[in-house]
């Protein structure tokens, strides 16, 4: 069995909030992707992106999913780490990838209650509408391409974690 449940969706879909309470259910431990980053880096998303560009972001985000993969772990990945097909290729083959699907208009009024500018700098300067729309359309291929369990992100956390648990404990019960 593939242990390392990897999340993977689109800024506010609900990764953390997700994979703390499925990691929870399932007695897993949670690691943030993103929060490893900024360990690793001592700075914020923003900042290492500012002083050191996207690619080096990238790289090191891309390091960080390969430190963080183990047995019983729950990662939450940044929104773009889809954008490798190394990445991609890495998470289908050393674990579950469960993408959390959630149209743009969600996506727009999650962030919009909680920005978090200092975390989620911009990716291309517009306004959240646009970027959202535009990031989305480039990245649903790509997360479709690499999951093997997409969940409507917009029902209840609640009715979430027990999709994903359900899932994870029928492919449990397939392998035995």
């Amino acid at each position: 069995m593939k242990q390392t449940l990897f999340i993977v969706g689109a800024r506010g879909a609900g990764k953390t909030t997700i994979g703390k309470l499925l990691a929870e259910a399932l007695s897993y431990k949670f690691i943030d992707t993103d929060e490893s980053v900024q360990a690793t880096s001592k700075m914020t998303i923003a900042d290492l992106v500012e002083q050191h560009g996207w690619k080096y972001f990238r790289k090191l985000e891309s390091q960080i999913l390969k430190m963080v993969s183990q047995s019983k772990h729950i990662v939450s990945t940044g929104g773009g780490m889809v954008l490798s097909s190394e990445n991609r290729d890495y998470m289908r083959q050393h674990g579950v990838v469960i993408y959390l699907q959630a149209p743009a208009n969600i996506l727009i009024n999650r962030l919009s209650l909680t920005p978090e500018n200092s975390q989620r700098p911009s990716l291309t300067g517009k306004s959240i509408l646009e970027e959202i729309e535009e990031v989305l359309a480039e990245r649903e291929p790509l997360y479709c391409e690499c999951a093997d369990f997409i969940v409507d992100a917009s029902l209840a956390t609640e009715d979430i974690v027990n999709d994903i648990k359900s899932y994870i404990l029928n492919q449990k019960n397939k392998i035995i």
